[in-house]
């Protein structure tokens, strides 16, 4: 494989991105700094196939990332393939509107495979390709200039390794039929609105214990307040206010701006600064949460029951033998909230009655909480046994 020397010209990137238009796929990574910043700062873009990889550099002095962008989010004749691309697809999302496609996610893969929940990069490319990667630039100041040759060499493997990694678990895919089953999984993570952060729904992100739809609306309200607030001085949610603090403003609101000098959390200066008068107008256009909005409560569904919840642990013990049995992690065939529906009486619109979760887990569930199915011991382990059909 080719490597290239840092790019930091437009048109050796627009010559890299010509010829990478004719593979059938690329490896992407990125690397960023967001420890200090609301919009995650692009440091350096990875990319390649079997044949050539380079590191890119966005802040090159007039670089066109153009070529780069157009190839990732409009060609749709490249497969792009990414490592639990999730910051990776958010930063593309910011920089152009849209997100890469069609789209393979490794990570997401190795659950097919049976390689673990949330494998992490380095345990995969050991698994499958017996090597050992050097950790020592993961933590880096990415936004230094000029980067050095082991910080662009650390890079740069990502990529080189990810195009080895990638044909060799399509081929395992394909010779456990299990290929079609990630097609929808990798569609939802290429939908753009997963990525775009609306801050009406930024309240949903906020633990808090209430359930009142005073404060819940209080706490969307304030929420939202932090999101344009954030967003505006390009600064972490967290130091424009924690969400504890945002928590308890939200349950114990201030009578008046000069009471927010006795909020735990905030400084004296919020009882006459402008960001403390901003944030009481949002606290004044609060409105209570519509029941339409309303959480559902973490613990269990809504008409579970003592009974239901009962059902719902069977179920996830079900979920643990099959997910051991077909060498598949339990977190991609079924999630405990779809579990716990199940066990309520929904019937319609759960992932685990259609397609491949079907055949594989969702017919056996079903079976079980309609009677059908039952849990036997047999020779001292755990079975699962027929019943016989109602009449």
């Amino acid at each position: 494989m080719h490597i290239h020397p840092l790019i930091t010209d437009s048109q050796s990137l627009a010559d890299l991105c010509e010829r990478l238009s004719t593979s059938p796929f690329v490896a992407v990574d990125t690397e960023f700094m967001r420890e200090n910043t609301y919009w995650p700062d692009l440091c350096l873009i990875q990319i390649g196939d079997q044949k050539e990889a380079a590191a890119i550099d966005p802040k090159a002095d007039g670089i066109d990332l153009t070529p780069l962008l157009n190839l990732l989010v409009n060609n749709e004749d490249v497969l792009k393939v990414f490592h639990a691309g999730g910051q990776d697809l958010e930063i593309i999302f910011n920089m152009t509107g849209g997100t890469p496609h069609p789209l393979f996610d490794t990570q997401v893969a190795a659950m097919a495979l049976g390689l673990g929940e949330q494998v992490g990069y380095s345990n995969l490319v050991e698994s499958l390709l017996g090597q050992s990667l050097d950790k020592g630039a993961r933590f880096t100041d990415w936004g230094r200039r000029p980067l050095d040759a082991r910080q662009i060499d650390y890079a740069i493997g990502d990529v080189t390794h990810l195009a080895t990694l990638f044909p060799k678990m399509l081929e395992r895919l394909r010779k456990t039929g299990r290929g079609d089953w990630l097609d929808q999984e990798m569609e939802k993570l290429a939908d753009p609105t997963n990525y775009a952060n609306d801050p009406a729904l930024a309240w949903k992100r906020v633990r808090i214990s209430s359930r009142k739809p005073d404060v819940l609306g209080r706490l969307k309200a304030l929420a939202a307040w932090r999101e344009i607030e954030a967003r505006s001085k390009n600064l972490p949610r967290g130091r424009i206010m924690k969400d504890e603090t945002l928590a308890d403003v939200a349950s114990h609101p201030p009578a008046n701006q000069e009471a927010l000098a006795r909020v735990r959390g905030l400084s004296a200066g919020w009882k006459s600064n402008d960001i403390g008068a901003r944030m009481m107008e949002a606290l004044a256009s609060a409105h209570p949460l519509p029941a339409d909005e309303m959480p559902q409560r973490e613990d269990r569904q809504p008409g579970l029951g003592k009974e239901g919840a009962l059902v719902a642990d069977l179920l996830k013990l079900l979920l643990k033998i099959r997910s051991r049995e077909s060498n598949v992690a339990a977190k991609l065939i079924a999630r405990s909230e779809e579990l716990e529906l199940l066990a309520a009486g929904r019937r319609q619109g759960l992932a685990i009655l259609e397609g491949w979760r079907f055949e594989e887990f969702g017919r056996d569930a079903l079976d079980l909480v309609e009677g059908r199915l039952a849990f036997a011991i047999r020779n001292g382990k755990l079975a699962m046994t027929r019943t016989e059909a109602e009449t």
